[in-house]
């Protein structure tokens, strides 16, 4: 898998529902990919039933072809109602296209690149001293 800049033109923040993201573990479950979670009960356990965001993060090819992306998924966790959780899925080429982006103004994307990336890394909260 390579990884995917933000200048790269399959880069994609977007915005979708909790069905949206049930849909494609589906997909993956019936793909047999193994990035996912491991059933969509196990998805409805943690994710909260609220707007999820994902990026694209790599993208797997085979034969010069792609055949999935790896996305880091944004959400609100169940067990945490004040904080946020993030995985990775795999998506099919075709899905990924089809979800509405919210990342096309240059600035925008800019902060929400930054925004994942603190995200990946653990955001806590910090007293003022």
């Amino acid at each position: 898998m390579s990884l995917i800049r933000s200048a790269d033109s399959d880069f994609r923040v977007c915005q979708i529902s909790f069905d949206a993201l049930i849909a494609i573990q589906l997909e993956a479950e019936g793909r047999g990919w193994a990035t996912r979670w491991s059933s969509v009960d196990a998805l409805r356990r943690q994710v909260g039933e609220d707007v999820v965001v994902l990026q694209t993060l790599m993208r797997e090819e085979q034969q010069g072809e792609i055949r999935a992306y790896r996305c880091l998924v944004l959400f609100s966790p169940v067990y945490d109602q004040g904080g946020g959780g993030i995985a990775t899925i795999d998506l099919e080429p075709s899905r990924l296209e089809s979800l509405e982006r919210i990342d096309r103004d240059p600035d925008v994307r800019r902060v929400l690149v930054r925004m994942f990336s603190l995200a990946m890394g653990g955001i806590s909260m910090v007293s003022k001293g």
